[in-house]
């Protein structure tokens, strides 16, 4: 590093930032696709209280200082010779560092919606409207079936119901009850 040696104060401050948070996020980066983030007992995230909101990751974090870092000192050398004016340099390296924080938010934000529980539930087609698929016999005599859609997919399910006549087909329903974890209960609309 003896180009560093005859580079001004400012530049040198930009590497000596950028060179070793590339090699701590190399290092996490690798940690985290062999699974070493998870290690027991060893916590290296400061906490910050984000009450009032369900954020599921911490806005101050060893993590996110090393992202802000790696934008800030990479920016602060990519943009030197373009930007004379030094001030404006240095907030220019601050809003890239911020936006590579912002960038991880948003990419740890997708990660987290593929580890949703999209299974289907029975109780969330409580209270919902369907459609009669085969007709439903009056008085509990017999099942039927309707079509409904939950969680954006669409479900062939068993229904039953109390009424004194038939629910015929294409009419509408709406479930008021679940019977035997498997049987909805329904009321024509």
């Amino acid at each position: 590093m003896e180009f560093l040696q005859n580079a001004e104060p400012l530049l040198r401050i930009f590497w000596y930032i950028a060179a070793p948070v590339t090699v701590i996020f190399i290092i996490q980066t690798i940690l985290t696709f062999v699974g070493g983030d998870s290690m027991d007992g060893v916590d290296a995230d400061f906490e910050g209280d984000l009450s009032g909101g369900d954020a599921p990751f911490q806005l101050f974090s060893l993590r996110n200082l090393i992202n802000f870092l790696l934008g800030y000192g990479w920016a602060g050398i990519a943009f030197y010779n373009l930007i004379p004016n030094k001030p404006i340099l240095i907030i220019v390296a601050v809003i890239v560092g911020i936006l590579f924080v912002a960038i991880f938010f948003m990419i740890v934000k997708v990660f987290l919606r593929l580890a949703e529980d999209n299974s289907f539930k029975m109780q969330d087609a409580l209270h919902k409207t369907a459609e009669v698929y085969l007709t439903i016999p009056a008085s509990r005599t017999g099942k039927g079936k309707i079509l409904i859609s939950v969680g954006g997919s669409l479900r062939e399910l068993d229904a039953m119901t109390d009424e004194k006549e038939s629910i015929h087909s294409r009419s509408t329903v709406k479930i008021i009850k679940i019977e035997n974890n498997n049987i909805l209960i329904v009321e024509k609309i």
